[in-house]
């Protein structure tokens, strides 16, 4: 019964936590959404990518212009990704938290289940050995 309390109240901050995280995980990936856009807007200014197929690279600083270019849009798609994997790792964790602490109290029962039953079957046997 002890055990069942505290699974409860476990449970019950892990939901609270959520609760109260979600909409500051929801309002950063809006504002991570808008950050991307005014990136674009800022970068627009540059030769967009198809552009690089059109044009020859036969000058030296013109190679390097583009890829400078490149190297800069490698970094955004890499922060992208990176703030992708951390939006899912915070959204996760207490889900994860709150099923391993199902799964470990579902263990719980099994196991007192199966040590209950093993008791019984000890007392049977040894009543058995009394009366004989």
């Amino acid at each position: 019964m002890m055990m069942k309390s505290k699974f409860l109240n476990v449970l019950a901050v892990g939901l609270v936590t959520l609760a109260v995280i979600s909409p500051g995980l929801i309002t950063f990936g809006v504002v991570w959404g808008h950050h991307n856009e005014l990136v674009k807007a800022q970068n627009s200014h540059c030769e967009p990518i198809a552009d690089l197929h059109n044009h020859s690279l036969t000058s030296v600083p013109q190679k390097k212009a583009h890829e400078g270019l490149l190297q800069k849009i490698i970094i955004v798609v890499d922060q992208y990704k990176i703030t992708t994997i951390f939006q899912w790792f915070i959204l996760g964790t207490p889900i994860s938290i709150g099923l391993l602490i199902i799964a470990y109290d579902r263990y719980l029962v099994y196991r007192d289940a199966v040590l209950r039953r093993q008791i019984q079957m000890l007392e049977r046997l040894w009543e058995q050995s009394i009366e004989q």
